[in-house]
């Protein structure tokens, strides 16, 4: 694309923006609030279906069915909260409906990552960098080789070992994503006095204090509560992998981003992510993460929208030659963890984009 391309494609990117904005209303603010009251909802009635099947804990199988039905309400329940609820309202997608309560100022998410550590790290950090070698934190999470152009390292031989340890405590990876490792510890205590402090909430709230409820059933509550948070880990997991690390996703060098416009920044958001094909409910429970590419375009926009800016954006993709990548689940999934294994071994330095 030559320069002047690039600038009529960010003036049109630029104007389905406005035009979003303009006609935010009644019918946006009606299903966030409703959205929210659902989750609730959910992880209440979760919760009550695990304290119901304590007292079948002697019939045996029905009892793991229903206190296993009610694990997977409570992680359902949990993935609304962090994706479709927690991460956007964090945006400030919901600001502009200037609520007490559901705004990016005062919103705290469950997981064990302060708010206002996830608002900078991924928020400024990430979606500023995207996808830029050395800059974007995004890019392995400091701990995985996810291109040809990182150099490898002997330790990178174990990351298919590590990487489905992240899937399994991905709250506890986006806990720390904040925290960089080649600097001074001195320069971090703040951000672990952080993490520890919600951290600790959130482990009272969730091993101790909910468990204690249940008397001498303590350990079937633990028990349908870790089920829990493992189902939101891993399903939040696999959307943000699949989001940003399929095959065909671009990766970008510092002086690829030297004297970067607003145009061309736009193109590179395009070019750094990749969307997930499925219909409404899947688009929901991954809160609208599916649509990775219209989030990194316009990240304040609520993602109640973003399936109705889809097509838009991947029509002006057509017409101006940008690759727009998009894949089932399946697709996504297969080569991001083809691509993890495969990186785990020596392979050639390459450019970072492609």
């Amino acid at each position: 694309m030559n320069e002047r391309a690039i600038e009529e494609l960010g003036k049109e990117l630029d104007a389905i923006e406005a035009e979003v904005k303009a006609s935010l209303g009644e019918r946006d603010r009606r299903y966030i609030t409703r959205l929210i009251r659902i989750q609730r909802g959910l992880a209440l009635t979760g919760r009550a279906v695990i304290f119901a099947s304590l007292p079948l804990v002697s019939s045996g199988a029905p009892f793991f069915c229903v206190l296993a039905s009610g694990a997977v309400m409570l992680g359902i329940a949990k993935i609304l909260e962090n994706m479709e609820i927690g991460h956007n309202v964090l945006h400030g997608q919901w600001d502009w409906m200037n609520d007490p309560e559901i705004n990016s100022r005062v919103w705290e998410w469950d997981n064990v990552c302060p708010s206002d550590q996830w608002k900078h790290s991924h928020n400024v950090v990430h979606h500023t960098w995207t996808n830029v070698i050395g800059k974007d934190r995004d890019v392995g999470y400091d701990v995985l080789r996810v291109t040809d152009a990182q150099p490898w390292k002997p330790a990178y031989l174990f990351q298919p070992i590590y990487n489905f340890v992240l899937m399994l405590f991905f709250e506890w990876g986006v806990a720390f994503h904040d925290i960089e490792v080649d600097r001074p510890l001195s320069k971090s205590k703040h951000l672990l006095r952080g993490i520890a402090k919600k951290a600790t909430r959130q482990a009272v709230k969730d091993y101790v204090l909910w468990p204690a409820l249940a008397g001498p059933f303590f350990f079937w509550v633990l028990a349908a509560n870790v089920i829990a948070n493992l189902i939101r880990n891993v399903w939040a997991y696999t959307i943000i992998f699949c989001g940003h690390f399929p095959e065909g996703v671009h990766l970008f060098t510092e002086k690829d981003v030297e004297g970067e416009t607003r145009a061309r920044f736009r193109v590179r958001q395009i070019m750094g992510s990749c969307n997930i094909e499925g219909g409404r409910l899947f688009h929901l429970m991954s809160g609208n993460l599916s649509h990775q590419i219209e989030h990194h375009l316009f990240p304040d926009l609520p993602s109640n929208r973003y399936p109705e800016i889809a097509p838009r954006v991947r029509a002006l993709c057509a017409r101006y030659g940008v690759p727009y990548n998009t894949g089932s689940l399946l697709r996504q999934f297969g080569t991001t963890t083809l691509k993890i294994w495969r990186l785990s071994f020596p392979s050639p330095r390459r450019p970072a984009i492609v």
